[in-house]
């Protein structure tokens, strides 16, 4: 729904109403420029999907205003805060993020008054926080764009003026962007970005002024752009997109990372959500700096070269998460059909090497027996005793694969298999390890396991998979001690909930009750059981009834641990 001004009717304040018309505007507009806007996006890659980016995000916008005026009648603070969310958690593309940092910059001012004078500054927080969110800005962009519109109304004044002189500011900055960047001036075009950005700014004008705005300083665009090259020839092969659960130290280190590994880099958001963009060559390492973050979620790969997205997104269930096992539904593990021997040698025997492998690092020889079936290279843990550097690297060594994906199952792991991980890089295999910090993670890892796919997808896949699993183990304590739930005695059932302790009980089985509705309580879909051969006799079965009774629409599967393996571990999907 549209608010229509009457005849000579100019708004004095951005109300709620208002927000939400501006967003339906910046929607429709964005829809009908697309395809123009696609055929000028020379840079940063040209792929010729700038416009569908911007487009999507806006659309993303626009559903959250509207989702919050149905739900109530929101006031100004509200509507911005929505417009703004719904583009961090819908933006695509490099542009598309950067809006979603434009959008949320403004919203922190508007959401404190929303006349000219809080436009002005509202626009200038957002020039402020877009730039600040790129790692390495450039000029003749949607952030020069952006500057030149927040300078161009610095001086404030009414609603109407500061709105005018923000779009027209906007857009003669933008017909200067071709001769700021040789790339575009090149291919004879403004910049992609930049051009979506007027776009936005003229939906602004024409709410708050009732009328079409004209684009001054805009020459006419050509039906389509020569490509200065071709995506993904000279700059990295994968785009990588997520949404990010994480503190801000946490990001900090992220963004040092990421930017050591491609370029476009661009973090957005804040308090606790974020909006990861980036190019880069290794997907899975992308990915995996983010899952040692924090919490991933809607993990796209975009393959330059085939424009291909790996579907990380949300599985066949439907999920609303954002995590995906990527291929559909996974209720067991499989075998994976591992190929046969192609290749070089391999450095022992004379064995030849296979494809890929997968390396898992399991407690008790129940699960080693049910990872080895599903094809992986085992190592088995012991209480007390986790394997050491050079077990690893043998066992990566035992897989004979040119690409192998290494879960070592264990936070405590994570340095030793980092380095063993290192050491047989050097050897010419390709390793990636996933940071799986629990076995029921692993199992989930494996589980989507495709050995045929690309192996950066295979990665992203499988880190999704694990990292979409919440984990539990129940443990009996050894001695009084103090915890996070409290001092518990020696014999006391210990619940830990993804490394800390969260339940002390007496009996293991009303122990695991607890800790699975503690789970549970935050959603799920499938609960995994792994059980010891000296747990209590009917764990599993009464486990199982209790998600029944009690979680009408959440599967359960059971495996057997074996000997030398905690009495339950716990994994929630």
């Amino acid at each position: 729904m549209s608010r229509a001004l009457q005849p000579d009717e100019e708004l004095v304040e951005l109300d709620a109403e208002a927000v939400r018309t501006w967003c339906a505007r910046a929607f429709d507009a964005l829809g009908r420029e697309r395809e123009a806007i696609d055929a000028i996006n020379v840079y940063p890659v040209a792929d010729g999907d700038t416009g569908t980016n911007l487009y999507l995000t806006a659309e993303a916008a626009h559903q959250a205003v509207e989702a919050v005026f149905a739900a109530s009648g929101p006031d100004t603070a509200e509507a911005v805060r929505a417009m703004a969310h719904g583009a961090l958690l819908g933006a695509r593309g490099n542009s598309g993020t950067i809006l979603s940092q434009l959008l949320r910059g403004m919203a922190t001012v508007l959401a404190g008054g929303c006349d000219g004078e809080h436009l002005a500054r509202a626009l200038a927080e957002a020039a402020r926080a877009a730039r600040q969110a790129v790692a390495r800005p450039v000029e003749g962009t949607i952030l020069t764009v952006a500057s030149a519109a927040a300078e161009a109304c610095a001086a404030g004044g009414t609603l109407v003026e500061v709105a005018r002189d923000a779009h027209e500011g906007a857009a003669t900055a933008l017909a200067a962007t071709s001769g700021q960047l040789d790339v575009l001036e090149r291919a004879g075009v403004v910049d992609a970005g930049g051009r979506g950005l007027v776009t936005v700014l003229g939906a602004l004008l024409e709410t708050v002024t009732g009328r079409t705005p004209d684009r001054p300083g805009i020459a006419p665009l050509p039906p389509a752009a020569p490509r200065e090259k071709c995506a993904g020839e000279d700059g990295p092969a994968y785009e990588v997109i997520y949404l990010l659960e994480a503190d801000d130290t946490a990001v900090e280190r992220l963004r040092s990372r990421l930017d050591a590994l491609g370029e476009s880099l661009v973090v957005v958001g804040g308090d606790g959500l974020w909006n990861v963009h980036v190019h880069v060559d290794d997907a899975g390492a992308a990915v995996e700096a983010a899952v040692e973050a924090g919490r991933p979620h809607r993990i796209r790969i975009t393959h330059f070269a085939s424009d291909a997205t790996t579907g990380t997104t949300a599985p066949d269930r439907g999920r609303e998460d954002g995590y995906g096992a990527g291929d559909g539904e996974r209720g067991a593990v499989a075998p994976t059909g591992r190929p046969g021997p192609v290749g070089p040698a391999g450095p022992a025997g004379g064995i030849p090497r296979v494809r890929r492998a997968v390396v898992a690092v399991v407690p008790g020889e129940g699960l080693a027996g049910l990872c080895a079936e599903a094809g992986a290279t085992t190592v088995r843990t012991r209480p007390g005793e986790p394997p050491a550097e050079d077990e690893l690297v043998e066992a990566v060594r035992r897989a004979h694969a040119r690409e192998v994906v290494l879960l070592p199952n264990d936070t405590d792991l994570r340095e030793t298999a980092a380095a063993a991980a290192e050491r047989v890089r050097a050897e010419g295999v390709r390793v990636a390890l996933v940071p799986t910090r629990a076995a029921v993670q692993g199992i989930a890892a494996l589980a989507v396991h495709e050995p045929d796919r690309r192996f950066d997808e295979d990665v992203v896949a499988m880190t999704a998979a694990a990292g979409a699993t919440r984990y539990a183990e129940l443990a009996v304590a050894e001695h009084r001690s103090f915890t996070s739930a409290g001092v518990c005695q020696a014999g006391d059932v210990l619940g830990l909930i993804e490394g800390d302790v969260a339940v002390i009980g007496k009996d293991l089985t009303e122990t695991a009750r607890t800790v699975l509705d503690r789970m549970l309580s935050a959603g799920g879909e499938l609960v995994t059981l792994v059980v010891a051969d000296d747990a209590p006799p009917g764990l599993a079965a009464d486990l199982e009834h209790h998600v029944r009774r009690g979680y009408l629409a959440v599967d359960t599967t059971t495996y057997h641990a074996g000997a030398e393996a905690p009495p339950l571990l716990i994994g929630v999907e």
